[in-house]
């Protein structure tokens, strides 16, 4: 087994999005081939329904798949092709736009005014850009989790992992999609995709990705003394950590434990040519996705 190090390490940045909702962006637009094959995570955790409660109303997705997270609230989502539907806590939704799609997406607060969750943007190859749109809604009983011995709980969203399979397939990335939480002061070992390009976002309690990733023969720790927690570099909550190569990506949580996105796919390596919502490979297929909204030929009738 290789340990996967840590390439490096940021912060979510505060971004405005949609009709005015508040939320946290860890990666995306900057660099789009980065995360090759993923283009964007936004973080949309709030806890004031004044800061996200214009949502993202119609707005337009081609080449792309959307990955909708939640884990508070619910968001009621519809599209021009007359589906429509409400996620609630804990329930996933996997849009594949391909050809082209007209999309919103409307959040509603739980009675403690929470909305919480994330939604990420996968790459379609050049094969699949024009396919035809689809959904996948799972509700989050559907979701399996394995529990380890240690007390590590995995929620599998997509990929298989520890014997099990996530319900969301068919996916182009074919990526793994995981829940992660350690109980605190555990050193845990996750196996990935060698292959794959990988990253982990925290988002309860803290980790260190860095320390543990350095194959230097460190025990499995369950109790450390105060002056090592001190030493440590923990990443904390909204903290994105890229990796390198490797078949497995350690982490040492911290005294309260560590909850985070574990997210691995094998990278697509075509060229990205990127407007807003709409990801092709050249700057022609940009130009015509855009007259295509002009003249009003963006969606392709049904069948």
């Amino acid at each position: 087994m290789s340990i996967r190090p840590v390439r490096s390490r940021t912060t979510a940045k505060p971004t405005l999005e949609g009709a005015g909702v508040h939320l946290h962006r860890a990666f995306g637009f900057h660099e789009p081939t980065a995360f090759d094959p993923f283009l964007l995570l936004d973080d949309f955790r709030n806890d004031d329904p004044a800061r996200f409660e214009k949502g993202f109303p119609w707005h337009p997705h081609r080449g792309i798949e959307t990955i909708t997270y939640v884990l508070e609230g619910e968001v009621e989502h519809g599209d021009s092709l007359g589906n429509s539907g409400v996620l609630g806590a804990g329930s996933v939704q996997w849009m594949t736009a391909g050809a082209g799609i007209m999309h919103q997406e409307m959040p509603r607060p739980n009675a403690r005014g929470q909305m919480h969750g994330f939604q990420l943007w996968a790459n379609l190859p050049s094969s699949l850009k024009m396919c035809a749109p689809r959904y996948q809604d799972i509700a989050g009983a559907d979701i399996p989790e394995v529990i380890d011995d240690d007390g590590t709980r995995v929620r599998v969203i997509t990929g298989a992992f520890w014997g099990q399979r996530g319900p969301v397939d068919g996916i182009a990335a074919d990526p793994l999609y995981l829940d992660v939480s350690v109980p605190p002061l555990l050193r845990k070992s996750l196996p990935v995709d060698t292959h794959a390009s990988a990253f982990a976002y925290v988002f309860a309690g803290a980790g260190d990705f860095e320390y543990a990733s350095r194959p230097v023969g460190v025990r499995v720790e369950k109790e450390l003394d105060g002056q090592e927690l001190a030493l440590r570099d923990w990443s904390g909550n909204r903290t994105l950590v890229r990796f390198d190569t490797g078949d497995e990506v350690t982490v040492q949580a911290g005294p309260e434990g560590v909850r985070f996105l574990l997210v691995a796919g094998r990278p697509i390596r075509e060229p990205v040519a990127w407007h807003g919502p709409i990801v092709m490979n050249t700057r022609e297929e940009l130009h015509r996705a855009m007259q295509d909204l002009r003249n009003g030929t963006f969606i392709a009738p049904p069948g």
